[in-house]
């Protein structure tokens, strides 16, 4: 008997072969396996009602942009593949993208930095093994259905990454370019951008004094003292150790940085599952970055309410490496309700006494290391506000400074005009 995923090849090459004389919408959503077109222009398709006709929940809504993004179920298929992760960009209200990842090394592998036991390690190796082969499988499925539907496709190179772009393999229809990637032992991707875009390749900037315009209105001043950012994008790192990637994500695309995080983590060497050096992580978005007019920097943060108001102040988030420790996240998380009602700065700073002599007492556990956002401060309460790339219910934490300080690893970067 021939194995699932072969006669699912065999069977979306036919399909793909008989669809292959001029594909209308309904033939490209048949062989799709989802209704991703309501005609032939997904450019003018408001972004919400695609996102809803798809059933991608909403993941990020800010005056700019969206982002809506499913981690799907092991019986959904795209284009005959297995999806790992589906997200549909929005810019204006209208859809600008769609970015689908198939095998790769983040979603397939567990992320156990601790990985003791034989067991463990044993399930890690098998899943390494798997996703390697998953990748090559799923690029020729990938390759078949669309080379079925529109011919056989043209070597391009799309975004700015330290290699001058990612190869990729490109079918156009319609003003659509369809582009496939597949670096080794990372990743299968499948992005549907403009043709335009992919002619620039990738190439996208906001301008300084735009820039500068949202960035003044991006400072939210509250009555009790908070100062947070607004407009800040939410990416899910999905169930890996994709925090930094994700992270990088955020503050790129609030930047007006084209950025995804699983590009992210290849540039940042991430590991399988996660786990991803900064440096390389830096070096690798540099070229991104510096292409859309933005300079950014590592510099020395004091973590104090009125040391993180100059960065704060000016619209700009700091990304901060620190240990995401259980100690730290049980206090955080203990008071968020009521912090979510605080009117009295001064009088919730009285409240916060035994908080501050307890993260004295915060144990230290190295496998923790994460990544985040500082995206606030009240100088009152002499708290942080803090963001993690786990969804929007955690898109504000306020935490303590000497809360803050006891899981630093000291470590901050910023993107900056």
């Amino acid at each position: 008997m021939m194995p699932p995923r072969l006669l699912a090849f065999l069977a979306f090459s036919v399909v793909c072969a008989m669809a292959r004389a001029e594909p209308d919408s309904g033939a490209l959503n048949a062989v799709i396996g989802a209704g991703l077109f309501s005609d032939g222009n997904l450019w003018d398709d408001d972004a919400d009602a695609a996102a809803s006709r798809l059933r991608w929940p909403e993941e990020s809504k800010t005056s700019t942009d969206s982002s809506y993004r499913e981690y799907p179920g092991e019986s959904d298929m795209f284009l005959g593949a297995r999806p790992r992760s589906k997200v549909l960009y929005g810019e204006g209200g209208l859809v600008s993208g769609i970015s689908v990842v198939f095998a790769n090394k983040g979603d397939a592998v567990m992320y156990a930095p601790s990985a003791k036991a034989a067991a463990l390690r044993r399930e890690r190796k098998d899943q390494i093994r798997d996703y390697k082969r998953d990748i090559q499988e799923d690029r020729k499925v990938l390759r078949a259905a669309l080379t079925g539907l529109f011919g056989e496709p043209s070597a391009d190179k799309f975004g700015q990454g330290r290699g001058g772009g990612e190869p990729v393999l490109r079918w156009d229809w319609q003003g659509h370019a369809f582009l496939l990637a597949g670096p080794r032992d990372e990743y299968v991707s499948l992005r549907i951008v403009s043709s335009a875009l992919a002619d620039s390749g990738g190439r996208s900037r906001v301008s300084d004094a735009e820039m500068r315009a949202r960035l003044a209105t991006r400072v939210e001043r509250r009555a009790n003292g908070d100062v947070v950012l607004a407009d800040l994008p939410m990416v899910s790192q999905g169930p890996k150790g994709y925090c930094a990637p994700a992270t990088w994500e955020r503050v790129m695309r609030y930047m007006g940085v084209p950025a995804d995080m699983y590009v992210l983590a290849m540039e940042g060497d991430t590991g399988a599952g996660g786990g991803t050096s900064m440096e390389r992580l830096s070096a690798g978005a540099k070229a991104a970055i510096v292409s859309a007019g933005r300079r950014f920097g590592s510099p020395a943060v004091k973590l104090k309410a009125s040391e993180v108001a100059g960065f704060i102040d000016r619209g700009l988030p700091v990304m901060w490496v620190m240990f995401s420790t259980g100690d730290y996240n049980r206090a955080a998380e203990s008071r968020m309700e009521a912090r979510m009602t605080m009117t009295d700065p001064a009088a919730w700073d009285d409240t916060l006494k035994d908080a501050r002599k307890a993260a004295r007492k915060f144990r230290l556990e190295k496998e923790t290391g994460h990544v985040c956002l500082i995206t606030g401060y009240n100088k009152a309460s002499r708290e942080l506000c803090v963001s993690d790339s786990w969804g929007p219910e955690f898109k504000e934490r306020w935490v303590t400074e000497e809360e803050a300080q006891a899981v630093s690893q000291n470590s901050f970067y910023t993107i900056e005009l």
